[in-house]
């Protein structure tokens, strides 16, 4: 490494930088090891009180046409042909926009997806996919943004139907979402 300045900085910079720098050493090697800092003491004291609970029972295998959970997997209006239901589950209609809600609170989810889907039908979009997890670090309460989507989604007159997405999509952490056009 040269001890000369490179040609485009002026004399004013080059005493800043050591002016900056004084009392620095040089690494004695290029290769430097970084540690992991500690985890805060509330995540590890949280994970020994969850290591301490007792294990449930694991649920039975989901029933034809239910989720993990026991739920519905699906949901379809009257008014939807069961042609256009069929290939909404076989992932045939494509996703013209998607909202990921991972990470964000019940209230936070509800309120971006409403928006979400307000601008899907104002866009005219037929099919959206809906990103909600599958709940794996929800404990012992379930996937909780999973079943409050599709709560949801049944609620809204806009929705028609929905269904989980095909596995190259996201399987059953994410769904298609046919939507009523105006």
């Amino acid at each position: 490494m040269s001890s000369k300045p490179p040609k485009n900085i002026n004399s004013e910079d080059e005493a800043l930088f050591r002016a900056a720098a004084a009392g620095t050493r040089p690494l004695s090697t290029r290769h430097v090891t970084l540690r992991q800092p500690p985890l805060p003491a509330p995540a590890r004291k949280r994970r020994q009180q969850e290591a301490q609970l007792p294990l449930e029972p694991a649920p039975g295998p989901p029933g034809p046409g239910e989720d993990e959970a026991g739920e519905p997997a699906d949901f379809r209006r009257d008014s939807v042909p069961r042609q256009d239901f069929r290939r909404l589950r076989r992932g045939e209609l494509r996703a013209g926009a998607e909202i990921d809600l991972h990470g964000l609170s019940s209230r936070q989810a509800h309120a971006a997806l409403r928006d979400f889907i307000a601008e899907a039908i104002d866009e005219r979009l037929q099919c959206v996919r809906v990103i909600h997890g599958k709940g794996l670090r929800s404990g012992s309460r379930g996937p909780v943004l999973r079943q409050n989507v599709r709560h949801w989604l049944r609620q809204w007159d806009e929705v028609l139907a929905f269904a989980p997405a095909p596995v190259h999509d996201g399987g059953s952490g994410a769904l298609h979402v046919l939507l009523r056009r105006r």
